[in-house]
């Protein structure tokens, strides 16, 4: 058969080689016809990019002279189709190049027999750093390990969406393994990291332990509630439980207050004070408000849902500090203009079930949100390292762990600086950016190649959403606010989307929102249906 196969191609590119001498001899624009399928010809006589060339020809067939007789056109044709379903067989320069290939990314060939003995690489989260990090080790010499608690990635940037009712859970999450279900040298353990054998060289799990010889700290961040853990009653985002739960809360506050029979029960339960005013906290208040004030419009009959009382609550001076002071003064007139309270330079004193108290002031509200502090993991103490005040480990210009070459921490784990000096926020781009620089290090390191230098954070600045058509955007010495913002927000973040399946998704939810000014979600479900 390899013999069969290279004579079919000899035989049509012979064939095509006798029309391309026919359309030179025309001259004129027939020269770049002959040219094309001189080209092709050769391409499918040496079987290099074989089935491209066949595809490439079968247009051709027009040029074909026919005086061998009037089969010859289809005659022709089922060749080329021929070559387009089995190639250009063993004797081609296809099957060389391809062997070479494998040799080369041997993640390209289907045996799996050269991952035995190859050094094993360990990564711990499947954020956006961590599954980062997995994907640029596809052709790595490596044995790939990511481990996670979850068995999906969350696109966290849109989580407060489905918190208020605008995007199901499974729109912002994917599978991990079919994240990596091209990666034959990576496998997917789901399991929670309770420690690191930094001696041993092993991952601690809760029923096993797992060797590595480079390992990638990617664990994320959790709520901080700055030892006050009486503030837990404040629920954070964090999660897809999070998010569920916070939906309920808010979708349930509303069903409760147009059956209260008391007013200032009904006032509470319409009552929803933020925490927090960074991007969190700037996006959940004017979701909330907007949905309140939209979305539920002529849902109810005894309440209006647009008496609710949105507050949002920030320590600093002003809203979004990351941000120019212009596109923060911008961000607090678009919530007023949606009816959200915001109290700046306002300290929280207490937070319980049936409120806050900022200052000496105390607001009954059904529902209290937590956007103002996050907490890195406890990876700093299972490697005994340096950490900053927000528990993320103190990491050298390379992201590994000082004292630990082969050992490294990016995204929420890590504490590093940027350019300026001042550490990195804990933002998707930086951890997509430092796991795909830290798969570059341990590749080069395995290859025997100088490694990458220091880390370097191309910062494309940062941006925040406040409602239909309200935005601000802080791109370096760019700033966008209003409409442009707005549509800029949107196609940047469908574009992060990890999935086809989930930007289409998203698209299609946030089409009927915009045409309706309805939320596609708003279903209240699992044990937080009540209110506290």
């Amino acid at each position: 058969m390899p013999f069969g196969l290279l004579l079919v191609r000899l035989i049509v590119a012979g064939v095509f080689l006798h029309a391309a001498s026919v359309a030179l001899a025309g001259g004129g624009a027939a020269i770049i016809v002959a040219a094309a399928l001189g080209l092709f010809s050769g391409l499918l006589a040496f079987g290099l990019g074989t089935r491209f060339a066949a595809a490439a020809l079968l247009p051709a067939l027009l040029f074909v002279p026919a005086g061998s007789g009037d089969d010859a056109g289809l005659l022709l044709g089922l060749l080329l189709a021929a070559l387009l379903t089995r190639g250009g067989g063993a004797l081609a320069l296809d099957r060389l190049l391809a062997a070479r290939l494998v040799r080369l990314f041997p993640s390209l060939g289907t045996d799996v027999g050269w991952l035995e003995g190859v050094p094993r690489v360990v990564i711990v989260g499947a954020g956006f750093g961590g599954v980062a990090a997995a994907r640029a080790l596809k052709h790595a010499w490596a044995q790939v390990t990511l481990i996670d608690r979850r068995n999906y990635h969350l696109f966290q940037p849109l989580l407060y969406q489905v918190a208020t009712a605008s995007l199901s859970p499974s729109e912002i999450a994917t599978p991990i393994r079919t994240l990596l279900r091209g990666h034959p040298n990576c496998r997917v353990t789901m399991a929670r990291v309770t420690g690191v054998d930094v001696n041993a060289r092993e991952v601690i799990t809760a029923d096993r332990r797992i060797g590595f010889d480079y390992l990638v700290l990617a664990c994320g961040a959790r709520h901080s509630y700055f030892s006050r853990d009486d503030w837990e009653a404040a629920p954070g985002l964090k999660k897809i439980d999070d998010a569920t739960a916070i939906r309920a809360r808010i979708l349930s506050a509303f069903e409760r207050a147009e059956t209260a029979e008391n007013v200032e029960e009904r006032r509470r339960l319409l009552s929803f004070v933020i925490v927090g005013g960074g991007p969190t906290g700037v996006e959940l208040a004017g979701a909330i408000a907007e949905l309140a004030r939209h979305g539920m419009r002529g849902d109810f009959r005894s309440v209006d849902p647009a008496q609710a009382r949105v507050i949002l609550v920030q320590s600093a001076s002003r809203l979004l500090p990351a941000m120019a002071e212009p596109l923060s003064a911008r961000a607090r007139c678009s919530l007023e203009t949606l009816g959200v309270e915001v109290r700046t330079g306002a300290k929280v004193e207490e937070i319980d079930h049936e409120g806050v108290r900022i200052g000496n002031e105390r607001i009954e509200a059904a529902t209290v949100l937590w956007a103002a502090g996050v907490m890195a993991s406890p990876a700093a103490r299972w490697l005994g390292a340096d950490r900053d005040g927000s528990g993320r480990i103190v990491v050298q210009t390379d992201l590994s762990v000082p004292g630990q070459a082969t050992i490294f921490a990016i995204g929420d784990t890590a504490a590093c600086k940027g350019a300026d000096g001042k550490p990195l926020p804990g933002l998707a781009p930086v951890a997509k950016q430092q796991g795909y620089y830290v798969a570059r290090h341990i590749r080069a390191d395995i290859e025997g190649r100088r490694p990458p230098g220091p880390f370097r954070y191309s910062d494309w600045g940062s941006m925040a959403t406040i409602g239909r058509k309200a935005a601000v955007a802080d791109l370096r010495r760019l700033h966008l606010t209003g409409s442009v913002a707005w549509w800029l927000w949107g196609a940047v973040h469908v574009g992060f989307l990890v999935d086809a399946r989930s930007r289409a998704a998203v698209l299609l939810d946030w089409l009927w929102s915009y045409l309706t000014w309805g939320r596609s979600v708003r279903l209240i479900t699992g044990n937080e249906g009540g209110v506290d």
